[in-house]
């Protein structure tokens, strides 16, 4: 008899049309139709030889097609005996050390990244994101990566308004001054001063529109991500706001800059008694398989949450929204999407909440 076996490293999330195959170790992500899984969770009980028999002689070749599908595109194997219990499945445990993983800050004034580089190592903060609401000069630029040049964090990703100074001294001149800085985000750039090339120890963008705080929280098929840590945490956390924190222009300090909720102000509170306050971490366990809409979808685990637009202001009895993102224009019952932003309700809902 021969059995088939799921590599553990196989993710199967089901949806009402489709389900979604996720291989973590090569970190793709492919959508089959919904007979495919009944098919797999048949080979979990039955050897190949007695499903091929439960199936009418018509059906039979479908069938032998699906398992050679799951065998050409490696998601599992064959064996001659039921050997199920020597293959283990992968843990869906998810640990992350860090108080705080993410940092995200809009400034006018960098000065204000030296009053919270302390909270920065006490918190371990891997990744910092500045957004900046003026151009920055190349001192400015080397200043920042200055700052942090021997703190915990993994890098600095900047997104910086573009002006006429930017060319290709200004980049050279950042790649030979700074170190933590990996990404560069240049916006309101009319043209691209010169081909961004692949030469650079930071990855390098110059993006034609202006860009808004407001854009974040986008659902779409460009954005997901099929990254073992991050399908991890999005199974056992909240995909947008687990450990992560946000300070606004204004240096409010918010779990998002987007959300309504503050927890102080960085000119007289640090981000460890912010993040002590009670209601600061309650969205922080608020996974997908919680949420309307997105319990139901395929694409639950490789998708980013949004808990600042989302289509119903209501709370459940615990105080949470788990209302579906706004921004998400995908339908997982028909299995469509369409443009969020041409939809009526969601525009006059979008309006509403920001300038609530």
């Amino acid at each position: 008899m021969n059995y088939f076996n799921l590599f553990s490293n196989i993710l199967i999330t089901k949806g009402p049309t489709r389900i979604l195959i996720s291989d973590l170790q090569r970190n793709v992500s492919e959508l089959y139709p919904l007979e495919l899984y009944e098919v797999i969770e048949e080979l979990k009980k039955k050897s190949v030889e007695e499903i091929l028999n439960d199936y009418h002689e018509e059906s039979r070749p479908i069938v032998h097609e699906y398992i050679n599908l799951l065998l050409e595109k490696e998601y599992g194997f064959i064996t001659e005996n039921d050997w199920d219990m020597n293959f283990p499945p992968l843990s869906y445990e998810y640990h992350e050390p860090s108080a705080i993983t993410n940092l995200f800050i809009e400034i006018e004034d960098i000065h204000i990244l030296k009053k919270i580089y302390p909270s920065v190592e006490n918190l371990g903060i891997k990744h910092l994101v500045i957004y900046s609401l003026k151009p920055l000069t190349i001192n400015e630029f080397i200043e920042i990566d200055d700052t942090f040049k021997t703190s915990v964090l993994s890098g600095i990703e900047i997104f910086s308004p573009f002006h006429q100074k930017i060319n290709l001294s200004f980049i050279q001149a950042l790649q030979k001054n700074t170190a933590r800085i990996y990404s560069l985000i240049f916006y309101n750039c009319p043209k691209p001063p010169f081909k961004a090339k692949d030469e650079y120890r930071f990855s390098l963008h110059f993006l034609k529109d202006d860009l808004k705080i407001s854009d974040c929280g986008k659902v779409d098929l460009k954005y997901f991500n099929t990254n073992l840590p991050k399908i991890l945490e999005a199974m056992n956390h909240n995909s947008c706001l687990y450990k992560k924190i946000g300070i606004d222009g204004h240096g409010n300090i918010r779990n998002c800059p987007l959300m309504n909720e503050s927890y102080g102000n960085v000119q007289n509170q640090n981000l460890e008694e912010a993040i002590s306050q009670s209601g600061f971490k309650k969205y922080w366990n608020l996974t997908k398989d919680s949420i309307e809409t997105c319990k139901d979808c395929e694409f639950r685990y490789v998708c980013t949450d949004c808990r600042a637009y989302t289509e119903n202001p209501g709370k459940n009895k615990e105080g949470l929204n788990i209302s579906k993102p706004l921004k998400c224009g995908y339908n997982p019952y028909t299995g469509e999407w369409e443009d969020w932003s041409k939809n009526l309700l969601k525009q006059q809902t979008f309006h509403l909440l920001e300038f609530k």
